[in-house]
């Protein structure tokens, strides 16, 4: 939106309101780079929808409407995007049938498939957009948390939800916030207002501690917390007040130091949680507590430069965590306010993450607590149990989270016309994303300016473009490793039913998780002229047709080597990560039977019509196509006095080496985000142990340094 008036909440809430393929890097050269748009229009007649690609030229004459980036200058490491994930959103999603059910989520938080949201914020406890209010303890003056349980709305609705998005992406980061102590912890023993009671500063210390315990036992890990949800604001339900020194007291003489006995003081503390219009708050905290990592902010009053601001006096990081779009706002509005303030706005100003407010609620905007908020329109409007709607948040990050990985890091762009807002991001992989936005009231043919090379492309007015080039697409002739091979109609992937090992079994589609089986790992092989060959791991047989057939509704099985057409196959990009793939002997594309999105749906060849089932998605599982996925020449270097493995019993990496001295394991994601660093004391022959249990299930590679060198090898955590 574009006039509204600030947030209140009785100060009531705005009424506006790929895994890629990591093979090329990106470089200063971008002469005949091939970029991909992808649009969202106010008029919403294109919504996060890819455009035909351009490419980068010489960049000869002038355009008054230039936005230059620069890779090579770097900022901060973004965490990611998303939603506030409340136990009301739980709620209605729960109710939903699972096919749909199954759907919504890949559309929300699948890294390939969907938006790639990849930061959930819950709340400890009842937010204003849970069905009730309530807390973990009920129990008066039960100071020792005898009585701590998450039994209640969570258990039933939100961690259920929770446990499907960790199957859909392990790697999601979890940020826990209150909206309220416990009742009876509080100066006035209400859900509304009130402060903590500084003699219960100890027990709500343990109150999370045994928050984070009980959630672990659910098998959730959380990333970070705020101590207090808008700590300025005694008027939402539930509510609590909290000042500065307050904060910076209960963090500094409970929080703090009961987390870290705990074991728990690897989770983040982010102070403040409130809006852009106080950095004296934020900078009060940050520079007087050694446990907190940064403050986070949201925008209903201020203006987004507070994050700078904040940043600069403290040296410490900033996130943005909760933005909301109203019922009664328009699509165009509420997207151009927010592309502007929220998206680029608070990147450009060192945020880390970005998140909007509500994941998903019902026709009438609940579920809600009694005071809760009435206009908050989620991301998704869940229908009934078999129809959803996306609304302008869902497009409002989408055109950010899709492109932007967790730990890219934004890069410089300047744009030489004010109705020209842009940010820029390195992925990982070093892919380049380019969010763009057009506030101006008419198109705008503008100029992206990398280096010596340029394009121009037409910005229609009130109009967001992401585009993204640089990595992400193989070479033509080499694709190395095993990879999966995902459906983009159903995210499941190629698989050989069964574990077959027969020649002439059928190929099936199936879940994977963690990279999957070896009957759901291939490899490609040239087979000359842009051709290959497709074998699958389990048995070294090859993909074809069955019986050698070229109809309509072939079916794909697995045999064993015939130096013939069938055997072969042309894999095309699509753009945007996804390809077609084509059997040279029929001409015929890979297609899921059906246009099936279930378990076990047969695979077959058919005449390519660019349906969804026809598209795939290559996900690089090992950079090598050995036998074993621990021997990366990729990610490894051969030692013979360096060991590295994971102790299944008690979830323990263990490092072994022959040399003595400092060092130094840093845990990767086989996406290249450090999760994990630790300072080691060598002893030859003594093995080191790092204790990894908060770690998803997953491929990770590990990294040793020492005095003879650097070694690294992947590791499979079951």
């Amino acid at each position: 939106m574009s006039k509204t008036t600030p947030k209140t909440k009785k100060r009531i809430k705005f009424s506006i309101m790929i895994p890629v393929i990591m093979l090329l890097l990106f470089t200063a050269k971008t002469n005949a780079q091939t970029v991909t748009p992808w649009m969202t229009t106010g008029d919403q007649s294109k919504l996060l929808q890819q455009q035909a690609t351009v490419s980068f030229g010489a960049n000869s004459g002038s355009n008054p409407s230039t936005v230059t980036v620069n890779p090579s200058t770097t900022y901060q490491t973004m965490d990611g995007f998303g939603y506030t994930l409340t136990e009301g959103s739980c709620e209605v999603i729960s109710g939903m049938a699972a096919t749909q059910q199954n759907q919504l989520l890949n559309d929300l938080y699948n890294p390939t498939t969907g938006l790639n949201a990849s930061v959930v914020r819950i709340s400890i406890g009842a937010s204003d957009l849970s069905s009730s209010s309530y807390s973990y303890n009920e129990t008066s003056g039960d100071v020792n948390m005898n009585n701590f349980s998450l039994n209640g709305p969570d258990l039933t609705y939100l961690i259920p939800i929770i446990k499907k998005i960790l199957l859909i992406n392990p790697n999601i980061k979890i940020l826990a916030t209150p909206w309220s102590a416990p009742r009876w912890m509080k100066t006035n023993n209400s859900w509304v207002g009130g402060s903590l009671q500084t003699q219960y500063y100890a027990a709500y210390a343990r109150y999370f501690v045994k928050y984070f315990a009980a959630m672990q036992a659910q098998g959730i890990s959380i990333w970070g917390i705020t101590p207090q949800n808008e700590p300025e604001n005694p008027y939402n339900e539930p509510s609590m007040l909290m000042n500065s020194t307050e904060q910076k007291n209960f963090i500094n003489t409970q929080l703090g130091p009961q987390m870290a006995s705990a074991g728990y003081g690897n989770i983040k503390i982010i102070a403040f949680d409130h809006n852009c219009d106080n950095t004296a708050y934020p900078i009060d905290v940050l520079n007087n507590s050694s446990y907190v990592d940064g403050a986070a902010f949201h925008l209903y009053l201020g203006n987004i430069s507070a994050m700078s601001t904040v940043r600069n006096a403290t040296n410490k990081n900033v996130y943005f965590t909760e933005q909301y779009t109203g019922s009664g706002g328009s699509f165009s509005g509420d997207f151009g306010w927010h592309m502007q303030n929220v998206v680029i706005g608070s990147t450009n100003n060192w945020a880390k993450t970005v998140l909007e407010w509500n994941a998903a609620n019902n026709s009438g905007l609940g579920p809600r607590t009694p005071g809760g908020c009435n206009t908050c329109l989620g991301a998704i409007t869940v229908n009934n149990s078999t129809s959803y709607t996306k609304n302008v948040a869902y497009y409002i990050i989408g055109q950010i989270s899709k492109f932007v990985k967790p730990g890219a890091l934004r890069i410089n762009s300047s744009s030489t016309n004010g109705s020209i807002f842009s940010a820029g991001f390195k992925n990982p992989d070093g892919s380049i994303a380019l969010v763009v936005y057009n506030s101006g009231g008419s198109s705008n043919t503008i100029r992206i300016v990398s280096g010596s090379s340029a394009f121009d492309y037409a910005v229609p007015s009130a109009s967001a473009v992401t585009f993204a080039w640089g990595a992400g697409t193989p070479p033509a002739t080499d694709y190395p490793g095993y990879y999966n091979i995902i459906s983009r109609n159903s995210n499941k992937g190629l698989d050989v039913a069964d574990n077959a090992t027969t020649s002439g079994s059928r190929i099936q589609q199936y879940d994977i998780t963690n990279g999957g089986g070896n009957n759901q790992r291939w490899k490609f092989v040239p087979a000359g002229s842009g051709n290959f060959y497709i074998i699958v791991k389990s048995t070294q047989m090859y993909l074809t047709t069955e019986n050698n057939g070229t109809g309509d509704g072939v079916k794909v099985v697995q045999k064993t080597f015939a130096a013939t057409n069938e055997f072969k196959w042309t894999v095309t990009s699509l753009g945007g990560g996804y390809y077609k793939i084509i059997n040279v002997n029929s001409g015929k594309s890979l297609d899921v039977e059906n246009v099936s999105t279930a378990n076990g749906a047969n695979i077959q060849v058919w005449s390519y019509t660019g349906g969804l089932n026809q598209q795939w998605q290559l996900v690089q599982i090992e950079s090598t196509a050995k036998n074993g996925i621990t021997k990366d020449a990729a990610a490894e270097t051969e030692s013979t006095d360096r060991t590295i493995f994971i102790n299944e019993t008690n979830d323990y990496l263990k490092i072994g080496t022959n040399h003595q001295g400092d060092g130094s394991v840093e845990v990767f994601t086989i996406s290249g985000q450090s999760v994990l660093k630790k300072q080691l004391s060598f002893v030859k022959g003594n093995p080191s142990e790092i204790e990894i249990s908060k770690l998803p299930r997953g491929l990770y590679i590990v990294k040793i340094n020492d005095d003879k060198g650097t070694y690294s090898k992947k590791v499979l955590k079951q």
